[in-house]
C-alpha cells in the first residue's frame, strides 16, 4: 500500500534530536528522505550517551539516533568542500522538500541558502529549523531542548515546590517542536499541490516551547499571574494529582463536580462524600483538606485496586509506571504504538508515528542507515553519473578517504 507521501523527494541536512524526529515521520509517511551528514563522523547523535566500548562495535549507533533515523538513507557530503557543496546545490535543486537546522545564515555561506534554491527549483518546499528564530537578539544563540525549557519558563514550573528548578524528564520541546515541523511541511505540500508554488517554512524550539506554555503565557498577560512548582499537581482542579498507594502511586483527576462524586462513592463514601468538597471552587479552596483526606484512603489500597474501582466509577486514573511498564503495556501495542526494525540482523522495538492512517499507513522501509552508505546509490539514482561521482569523490565532496 503506498504511503501518503510516496514520490516526495527530502534532502535532510538536519541532526541530533528535534528535526530529525519530525523527517522520520515524513520518512514513515513514504517520502524518500536522504539525510546529509559531516563525513567524519556524522549526526553527533548517532554517539550520544554510549561507551567506548560500545562506539569500536561495527556500525555503533546510540538508542537516541535509532529511535529517530529510521526510513532514512545516508550521503556523507563535505560542505567546506566547494565540490560537497556543488553536489548539496544539485539535491537541493532536485528535492520536494529540504530541511536544516544550521544556525541563520550558514546555508546561505555555503550557496544553499533559500533564494539560491528557488531560483533553481520554484517548487521547493524549504524548511529551516532554528534554536530561537532567524531574527532578534538571540537568533545566533545556539541552544537545546534544555535550554528551551529554561528560557521558556518551563522548568520554572516543573518539580515540587520550594525546590530548585527541575528538567522535564524527556525531550517535550524537541519532539514538540519536530511534530509542528511536520505540520507546517506537509501545510506547504498541500498548498503547492493547489498553486504549483514552494515557499519557505520556519520553525523553532522557541516556537514549539512557546506552544507548549501558552495557556501559562496567556495567564500572565491577562493577570499577571506567574505559576510556581506544584510536584504532580495541577492548578487547574483538585484532585488532580498523584495520589500514594500501598505498592506505588497512581494519578486522580476529577475535575467536574459529578466525577468528583463518584470519585468519593468509590473509594470511601463515608470519609470523602463531604458538603465542603462537593462543589469545584471549594475543592480549589481546600486543596490542602482534600489532599490529605483522599490521600489516607488510597495509601490503604493496591495501585491495581485503586485503577480497577476508578476506572469502573468513569473517573480519570492511571498508574505511575517506570519505563519499562510503559513500554511493554500490551495497550501501547493494541494501539499500533510499536514498529519493529532490522538492525545488523537483529530486530529492535521502536516507538511509531503519533498517528495512524487508514488508507495510507505509515510503515518502516528501512532502517537507521550507517554514515554514507548510500552516497553512490542516492547520486546515481539522482542523474550523476558515474565518472562524475569518481570525480566528486576524488575532489572530497564526501569527505577525505
Amino acid at each position: 500500500m503506498p504511503g501518503a507521501l510516496d514520490g516526495i523527494r527530502v534532502l535532510d541536512f538536519s541532526r541530533v534530536f528535534a528535526a530529525p524526529a519530525g523527517t522520520q515521520i515524513l520518512g514513515d509517511l513514504g517520502a524518500d528522505v536522504v539525510k546529509v551528514e559531516e563525513p567524519r563522523k556524522g549526526d553527533e547523535a548517532r554517539y550520544y550517551g554510549m561507551t567506548e566500548q560500545a562506539l569500536r562495535a561495527p556500525g555503533a549507533a546510540s538508542p537516541p539516533f535509532l529511535a529517530l533515523n529510521r526510513n532514512k538513507r545516508s550521503i556523507a557530503l563535505d560542505l567546506g568542500c566547494p565540490a560537497g557543496r556543488e553536489v548539496a546545490f544539485r539535491l537541493s535543486a532536485g528535492s520536494d522538500v529540504l530541511v536544516h537546522n544550521f544556525r541563520p545564515g550558514a546555508m546561505a555561506r555555503w550557496g544553499l541558502g533559500y533564494d539560491a534554491i528557488r531560483a533553481a527549483n520554484r517548487r521547493v518546499i524549504y524548511c529551516e529549523f532554528f534554536a530561537y528564530g532567524k531574527e532578534g537578539p538571540l537568533a545566533q544563540v545556539g541552544a537545546n531542548d534544555l535550554a528551551l525549557q529554561a528560557h521558556s519558563g518551563l522548568m520554572s514550573i516543573t518539580g515540587e515546590p520550594g525546590r530548585p528548578p527541575v528538567r522535564c524528564g524527556t525531550a517535550a520541546i524537541d519532539l514538540h517542536a519536530g511534530l509542528a515541523m511536520v505540520a507546517a511541511v506537509l501545510a506547504a505540500l498541500y498548498h503547492r499541490e493547489r498553486t504549483g508554488e514552494g515557499q519557505a517554512v520556519e520553525t523553532s524550539l522557541l516556537l514549539g516551547s512557546a506552544h507548549l506554555m501558552n495557556y501559562f503565557y496567556t495567564e500572565y498577560w491577562l493577570d499577571g499571574t506567574v505559576r510556581k512548582p506544584m510536584g504532580t499537581a495541577n492548578h487547574l482542579s483538585v484532585p488532580n494529582q498523584v495520589f500514594p498507594a500501598s505498592d506505588g502511586g497512581v494519578v486522580i483527576i476529577a475535575p467536574s463536580d459529578e466525577m468528583w462524586r463518584r470519585c468519593a462513592a468509590a473509594l470511601a463514601p463515608a470519609r470523602l462524600d463531604r458538603p465542603e468538597f462537593r462543589r469545584s471552587l471549594d475543592r480549589l479552596r481546600l486543596r490542602a483538606e482534600l489532599i490529605e483526606a483522599l490521600g489516607a484512603v488510597t495509601r490503604t489500597m493496591s495501585c491495581g485496586e485503586l485503577v480497577k474501582r476508578l476506572s469502573a466509577a468513569r473517573v480519570n486514573v492511571a498508574k505511575v509506571n517506570s519505563i519499562g511498564e510503559a513500554a511493554d503495556h500490551g495497550q501501547l501495542a493494541e494501539a499500533g504504538g510499536l514498529v519493529e526494525i532490522g538492525v545488523d540482523g537483529r530486530p529492535l522495538k521502536a516507538v511509531s508515528s503519533p498517528f495512524k492512517l487508514g488508507g495510507t499507513p505509515a510503515r518502516v522501509d528501512r532502517p537507521p542507515p550507517r554514515l554514507g552508505a548510500h552516497t553512490e546509490e542516492i547520486l546515481l539514482q539522482r542523474g550523476f553519473g558515474g565518472d562524475e561521482v569518481s570525480a566528486f569523490r576524488e575532489q572530497g565532496a564526501f569527505g577525505k578517504a
